[in-house]
């Protein structure tokens, strides 16, 4: 498993080892936005784990003060008695960097800097940022995902969201990015890379913090997945990922029982980490070494 947070769309995904979406929640970042410098009041960017799970067993609502429980469950009337004070309660998921320099060590460091994932009073809006570093999340939601998941879960917290829509709605943004990475980078040639099946396809656009769009793919209607690309820039930072696993989403929720699709040899590595095989031999697309490769769904 693995969990992704989102930090333009304030959500917090869970995925199984083959990009299955298990659980999607809503949570709260840093008011002041993103950011690993200690005493910043951000939120730590890039690859972090579960170093700890403090909390089990104490009941929701519970109040803790430097990772253990006062014996106070917090009320409204609690509350009025302490204005100021960070609620912390019910459960605690405390990160740890994995990026030396980023987010690990000296003034970075996120498991120093007590950045958790936790639960917070009900009162606390979702969906927006709020926090002074933390993940705040709903009680409910974070006593689920603390039974769900290990310590030493994977955790990315990212600077990018990504939407799925019809050729409608993304097809600007999905071209942009497919006129980067095919036609301008690769030297696919325009009459290849455009075809009829756009119009009738379900594509997802990954967009960064300023709605500008950095990755795509597509779902055929025959279960098909095609023209993933990431700008270069973005590369290896879990765009592609985060775009496949929105992908399969919407294959299940088509209801397709098979999937397949068409990967650049360099890249079928990538694929076979989500289930997919190879099928039959290497065969040259747009003058570039491909193999076909399926799941089932």
């Amino acid at each position: 498993m693995h969990i992704r947070i989102s930090l333009p769309q304030q959500t917090l995904e869970l995925h199984d080892e083959r990009g299955a979406l298990l659980r999607r929640y809503p949570v709260s970042t840093a008011k002041n936005g993103a950011g690993e410098q200690s005493g910043s009041f951000r939120t730590p960017r890039g690859r972090h784990i579960i170093r700890a799970k403090v909390g089990a067993g104490e009941t929701a609502n519970a109040v803790f003060k430097r990772r253990r429980p006062t014996g106070e469950v917090w009320t409204a009337q609690l509350a009025e008695q302490f204005p100021g004070r960070d609620w912390i309660l019910t459960r605690i998921l405390w990160l740890s960097g994995k990026e030396p320099g980023r987010n690990r060590l000296g003034e970075v460091d996120t498991m120093r800097r007590y950045i958790y994932l936790h639960g917070s009073p009900d009162a606390v809006a979702m969906g927006t940022p709020g926090s002074i570093g933390c993940v705040r999340m709903r009680n409910q939601d974070i006593i689920e995902l603390f039974d769900l998941v290990p310590a030493y879960t994977p955790v990315d917290i990212v600077e990018f969201g990504v939407e799925a829509g019809d050729w409608s709605e993304l097809g600007t943004q999905a071209r942009q990015v497919r006129d980067a990475v095919f036609v301008d980078e690769q030297k696919v040639p325009r009459d290849i890379e455009w075809d009829e099946h756009d119009a009738v396809s379900r594509h997802v656009v990954a967009l960064d913090r300023d709605g500008g769009a950095i990755g795509t793919g597509r779902l055929l209607s025959d279960g098909h997945i095609g023209r993933m690309a990431v700008l270069a820039d973005w590369r290896g930072k879990g765009v592609g990922r985060a775009l496949l696993e929105k992908l399969l989403e919407e294959a299940r929720r088509q209801s397709h029982a098979h999937l397949a699709l068409h990967a650049q040899t360099q890249a079928s590595g990538f694929y076979r980490r989500f289930g997919f095989v190879e099928e039959g031999p290497e065969f040259m697309e747009a003058g570039i070494p491909h193999r076909t490769m399926v799941r089932s769904a």
